[in-house]
Order: C-alpha cells, then sequence, then structure tokens
C-alpha cells in the first residue's frame, strides 16, 4: 500500500510540475505590439533617409525585425519579445545616425557657403582699393 501511495504521490508531484511548466510558457502572449512599435521605428527611420545614410544600422533593425516576426508567427514568445526589443531601438539608432549625417552635411554646405561669401569678401574688398 506504502508503495501505491508513493507512486501516485510522484505522479501526482510530475502532473503539477508539468500543469506549472505549461502555465508559465502560455502566460507570455506573443509580443505583437512590441512587433508593431518595432515596424513603425524602421519605417520612420527609412523615412530618415537611413538606408542611404545609415545602412548597416538599418540593415541590423529590418534583420531583427523580420527575425522577431517569425518567432511570433512560430508561436516562439521570448525570442519574439527580446528581437522585437531590439529591432525598435536598432532602428531608433538608424534614425539617429541618418538624422547626424544630415545635419553634419548640412554644417559642411554652411562651412562652404562662408568660405565662400569670405573669398567674395576679400576679392573686393581687394578689387576697391
Amino acid at each position: 500500500m506504502l508503495k501505491q501511495t508513493s507512486k501516485f504521490a510522484r505522479g501526482a508531484t510530475a502532473c503539477t510540475v508539468i500543469a506549472i511548466g505549461l502555465a508559465a510558457c502560455a502566460s507570455m502572449p506573443i509580443p505583437n505590439e512590441k512587433i508593431a512599435v518595432a515596424r513603425a521605428s524602421v519605417q520612420r527611420a527609412e523615412q530618415a533617409g537611413a538606408p542611404e545614410l545609415a545602412p548597416v544600422e538599418m540593415a541590423v533593425a529590418r534583420d531583427k525585425l523580420a527575425r522577431a516576426e517569425r518567432a511570433a508567427a512560430d508561436r516562439a514568445a521570448e525570442p519574439a519579445n527580446r528581437l522585437a526589443e531590439q529591432a525598435d531601438v536598432d532602428a531608433r539608432l538608424a534614425e539617429a545616425t541618418a538624422q547626424q549625417q544630415r545635419s553634419r552635411m548640412a554644417a559642411m554646405e554652411f562651412d562652404a557657403s562662408m568660405q565662400a561669401l569670405r573669398s567674395e569678401s576679400m576679392r573686393s574688398t581687394q578689387s576697391n582699393q
């Protein structure tokens, strides 16, 4: 009788552990909202010119977004969640890098314009003397 109770207790414990494990897996939903946020960040980066001005960062963001979408389709919530968050951060980095590059180019154009104005001013001053 003691052996039967022992087997029953082990079986019940095993079932409880399995049920808790399944509940834990089911408790993390597929991060559709995070994927949507990452997708929006990638689109903003594309509109900011990141494919041309920050191609490496943009490629990384797109890759992680695609991997997050595949993980979500496979119902792998944890990798989908992690990859969606990383894709969002990478897309924001690509957008910021593109903005920085545009600002740098604008500053260089401004410096060139100022230099041209200085040169023209010097020529005007020298020809009037």
